[in-house]
């Protein structure tokens, strides 16, 4: 069985105290001493935790704690009507991150386009980390519904990494790893392996959604990046479905009614 761990937040004036009164709760019973060895790193360390604004900041604290190789994963896409789930692995390397880096490192859903398409860089094109990313297209998330489909892509992003000792999963579930894997609720905003991670697929899926939008131009995916805006759900109605929609997602219109296949 597999750890799921979350944590609140209280106000600013009390959020110190916060990092220190058990953030973290196991939901489930440990079983194997990989299991008993994160539980312990994690209550030990938990009072280390950065804290900013009453929100936790990223830190390598639990990489440290676990030692090794220790990947942090993450996914965009999943709730989206259009276009695959991608999923990014990141190995970073602590002892050659600068400072300023590791300290600009959060969840991607905290950051500007412009902050994160320079941590893109500053990631993919150093020595700074070892990346592996992966996607599970919109028939496989049709043909095995989007949890299935989002641990697929998990699994081929991790799957490209050598020598992997851990990993550590954004999320209340992890996928079956060739490593330990354990889930963590919120865990873009605890592990900077994760925040690196929730980067990556975030640049990446952006990217390759707004190359579909050149052969779809009327759906506005360069915006939404194929989420269900207003102007997303408009579209549907009046154009029709595009081979990139996910049918098995309620996207309001009638399965037949679709539009261009090419």
């Amino acid at each position: 069985m597999l750890l799921c761990f979350s944590k609140r937040c209280s106000k600013r004036d009390s959020a110190v105290q916060g990092a220190t009164a058990g953030w973290f709760r196991e939901t489930n019973n440990l079983k194997t001493a990989d299991e008993h060895r994160l539980q312990s790193h994690l209550q030990n360390g938990s009072k280390d935790l950065k804290v900013f604004y009453g929100e936790p900041v990223p830190d390598i604290n639990i990489e440290r704690r676990l030692g090794g190789r220790v990947a942090g994963l993450d996914e965009v896409g999943r709730g989206a009507l259009a276009g695959p789930v991608v999923a990014a692995a990141v190995v970073l390397h602590l002892g050659r991150l600068p400072a300023q880096l590791l300290a600009t490192l959060d969840d991607s859903k905290r950051l500007s386009l412009a902050q994160r398409e320079s941590l893109f860089a500053a990631l993919t094109d150093t020595d700074y980390a070892d990346i592996g990313t992966g996607q599970a297209d919109v028939a496989e998330i049709d043909a095995l519904n989007i949890l299935k489909a989002t641990f697929l892509a998990m699994t081929r992003a991790i799957g490209t990494l050598r020598g992997v000792d851990y990993a550590i999963v954004d999320g209340n579930q992890a996928p079956a790893l060739r490593c330990p894997a354990f889930p963590l609720v919120k865990g873009d905003r605890l592990s900077v392996s994760i925040a690196a991670a929730s980067i990556v697929a975030k640049v990446t899926r952006d990217r390759l959604m707004m190359r579909l939008a050149e052969g779809h131009p009327g759906y506005r995916w360069e915006r939404n990046v194929g989420y269900g805006t207003p102007a997303h759900r408009a579209a549907i109605a009046k154009l029709g479905l595009t081979p990139h929609h996910r049918r098995s997602f309620r996207l309001g219109v009638a399965p037949q009614h679709t539009g261009s296949l090419n």
